[in-house]
């Protein structure tokens, strides 16, 4: 199963983490955090959904001079919700000339054998080589990649999938945001089946009101969805998920949490039957040297997502 922000959205591995009692910088964060008056008038739904997928886009630009770190588990499940089998893993999620590279180096709670680690090597290789063949191809062509090219799907075109209503206010992280209700659209066209499950997606998004980045996200299935008589895509009805983002060094929401439950699988990109979660934390930034910088934070508030070590498993 493969994970990446652009995964919300990709639907894909996942974990939730223990809340440790907040520090005292924390706290004193959270005193002087921002207040909103919640019965202002709300912006424009239409303008703000134009304003989130521009934003999104230079968010998903400036997300590739960050490397972090996802602690997943995942529960494989029978028709009768019983786990058959369980799975773990850390991996380490950077760009390499464009690519989304997601290194594994941890599972079941051991690190990779020597062995294990060449094979995951050459494999990693192997995928960076595919996608900048990938994207020479598309750049003779006059096209354009991002990331995995058509395997990936920006959280910008996700928004482009659907339509929204019943907008209104919340706190969220001590920020003030804009809630909006989100329902694929049926009549939008879809580049690929995989962008087509979407289409058949109800649920609800958090837009940040100063930055205008999409920050949280949850839905579900309304509906048994196929395509290629389920060869292609096979998604149960009422499969859900959630999604939510952290600000990091005051410049980029990247991706905190995801969590997923049902039975989704899309062609290699998206295949899980049961239950899964992820947490990402160790945010670190690239130098223009290539060089990593340290002491990178998540801002306004320092959670446990932004540590060095895997958060506990559940």
């Amino acid at each position: 199963m493969r994970s990446a922000a652009a995964a919300l959205l990709a639907l894909s591995c996942i974990l939730y983490a223990q809340q440790p009692s907040p520090t005292p910088e924390e706290k004193k964060q959270a005193e002087t955090a921002e207040t909103v008056d919640l019965s202002a008038p709300l912006p424009d739904i239409s303008a703000l959904m134009h304003d989130v997928e521009k934003n999104q886009r230079a968010s998903d630009e400036l997300r590739k001079k960050y490397t972090y770190r996802a602690a997943s588990l995942t529960e494989e499940t029978d028709s009768n919700g019983r786990v058959k089998k369980t799975e773990s893993s850390v991996r380490e999620i950077l760009f390499t000339e464009g690519a989304l590279v997601e290194r594994v180096i941890e599972k079941n709670g051991k690190p990779l054998t020597d062995k294990e680690k060449q094979k995951e090597d050459e494999r990693v290789e192997k995928e960076i080589v595919k996608e900048k063949e990938k994207r020479g191809k598309a750049a003779s062509e006059g096209k354009s990649t991002n990331g995995r090219g058509d395997e990936m799907l920006s959280a910008a075109r996700i928004l482009e999938l659907g339509t929204f209503s019943n907008p209104r206010r919340q706190m969220y992280h001590d920020r003030p945001t804009i809630v909006v209700d989100y329902a694929g659209d049926k009549k939008a066209k879809s580049r690929s089946a995989f962008e087509a499950v979407f289409k058949d997606l109800v649920g609800t998004v958090w837009v940040d009101e100063k930055t205008r980045n999409l920050v949280r996200a949850e839905g579900h299935f309304l509906d048994n969805f196929k395509v290629g008589g389920g060869l292609v895509a096979n998604v149960r009805k009422d499969s859900s998920f959630s999604y939510e983002t952290t600000f990091v060094n005051n410049e980029v929401w990247l991706p905190a949490k995801i969590s997923g439950q049902g039975s989704v699988r899309v062609l290699l990109l998206v295949h899980y039957e049961g239950r899964g979660h992820a947490t990402f934390y160790d945010y670190r930034k690239f130098q223009s040297s290539g060089k990593i910088l340290p002491g990178v934070t998540e801002v306004p508030d320092a959670t446990p997502d932004a540590g060095t070590t895997p958060p506990p498993q559940p």
